[in-house]
């Protein structure tokens, strides 16, 4: 669906990152771990860029998740940094086939920004009941009081700067009901489909999604 949405918090989340959350258009139907295409003209240009849904749910609002560097950082990046509750965008979406689909167990790698992603689907799945693991890349986390709250809930939360390796290997439980999410850059994705490998997993099974 095509929708102008209205900004209703924004937040510093982490080092140069931020979440926004809008208001939920009527209709608008998505899953934790699908993305939107937010677009606007500025100075005359038209920019428009994907991101990832880091709320659990979208009853009244759904968010994103924003790693902005201000080194290169362009007028589009700048422009959603600069957003304040009751301002407007333009919004495209849902978007992408590899979501949460109410699987019992899920592991979750997410590698710099895939942790907005990595929040939304697995407060998701504890509000439902189920089992989770996430093991997080980043040398300068973000939403670590989402991911603190998570861990107190009883998931499994692993946060590295390095080698995720060992952290995959103990997360995956090679469970038929085990359903494995990667989110990040094309550097991280292999590196996790690589330590899954190692772990004994399927990397065709797996859901992901890569940044570029």
């Amino acid at each position: 669906m095509d929708a102008t949405v209205t900004v209703t918090e924004r937040a510093d989340v982490g080092p140069e990152t931020v979440s926004i959350a809008f208001e939920t258009p009527e209709g608008f139907d998505a899953q934790p771990g699908q993305f939107v295409k937010l677009s606007a003209e500025i100075d005359g240009e038209r920019y428009a860029r994907f991101y990832t849904i880091s709320s659990p749910d979208m009853v009244t609002e759904f968010e994103i998740t924003i790693e902005i560097d201000p080194t290169e950082s362009g007028p589009f990046s700048e422009r959603l940094a600069d957003l304040s509750a009751g301002d407007d965008i333009e919004m495209s979406g849902p978007f992408g086939t590899d979501y949460y689909e109410n699987e019992p167990r899920v592991v979750v790698l997410a590698g710099g920004p895939g942790i907005g992603p990595a929040v939304g689907i697995g407060e998701r799945v504890v509000d439902d009941g189920g089992e989770l693991a996430i093991v997080y890349k980043d040398d300068a986390p973000a939403h670590e009081d989402r991911l603190s709250k998570l861990d107190a809930a009883g998931a499994s939360v692993a946060i590295t700067d390095g080698s995720i390796t060992e952290a995959v290997d103990a997360a995956l439980t090679g469970r038929e009901d085990e359903q494995v999410f990667v989110y990040g850059f094309a550097d991280f994705v292999e590196e996790a489909i690589d330590a899954i490998e190692a772990a004994g997993g399927d990397p065709d099974a797996v859901k992901v999604e890569n940044f570029g």
